[in-house]
C-alpha cells in the first residue's frame, strides 16, 4: 500500500572530475528553482533509467539504477560521456511544494568530450576546490565539493561533517 511518509522523489547529481578539477555549471536564469545558481548535473530518477532494460537477476531486480541515471542526466545536461562512477554522500531535504526528496550525490570521471549545454545551462566552469567559493553555489553543492577534495586526496570522508 502507498504510504505518504515514505514516498520520496529521488535525486541523483554527479560531480564530474577532470585533470584535478570539477565541472560546475550554471542553472538558466528562466529556470524556476535556483535561477542563476551554480550546481553539478544531475536530476530526478525516472523509471526508464530502470525499467527500459533487462532485469539483472532472477527476481527481477537492476543494479546500478542510481549511475544510469547520472550517467544519462550528465549526458543531456553537459554531453559528457562519464565513466568510474562512486559513490560520495546523500542529501535530504523537503521542496518549497513540500515533496520530500533524496539526493545521491555521486562523482565520476570525465571521457574527455566537449561540453554541450542544455538549455536550462547557460555557462560551465572546470574548478578546483579554491575556485569554487568564489561561485554562486546551490547550497550543498560546495561542501560536496570539498568532500571530494578529500576523498580524491586519499583523507577519510566516511560521512559528511559539519564545520564550524
Amino acid at each position: 500500500m502507498y504510504d505518504p511518509e515514505k514516498a520520496h522523489y529521488l535525486t541523483a547529481t554527479c560531480v564530474v572530475v577532470k585533470d584535478g578539477k570539477f565541472l560546475i555549471a550554471k542553472r538558466s536564469e528562466k529556470e524556476k528553482n535556483w535561477p542563476g545558481k551554480w550546481t553539478v548535473p544531475g536530476g530526478k530518477l525516472e523509471k526508464k533509467d530502470y525499467m527500459d532494460r533487462p532485469h539483472d537477476t532472477e527476481d527481477k531486480h537492476w543494479y546500478n539504477v542510481f549511475e544510469g541515471s547520472v550517467r544519462r542526466e550528465v549526458k543531456e545536461e553537459v554531453g559528457l560521456d562519464i565513466k568510474n562512477i562512486r559513490y560520495l554522500t546523500s542529501i535530504a531535504f523537503e521542496r518549497d511544494d513540500g515533496i520530500p526528496t533524496i539526493i545521491v550525490s555521486l562523482y565520476a570521471n570525465s571521457d574527455g568530450s566537449k561540453i554541450k549545454l542544455s538549455p536550462e545551462l547557460a555557462e560551465y566552469k572546470w574548478v578546483n576546490l579554491k575556485e569554487a567559493k568564489k561561485y554562486d553555489l546551490i547550497a550543498g553543492i560546495y561542501e560536496e565539493l570539498e568532500m571530494l577534495d578529500k576523498v580524491l586526496k586519499g583523507e577519510d570522508t566516511s560521512e559528511w561533517k559539519k564545520t564550524e
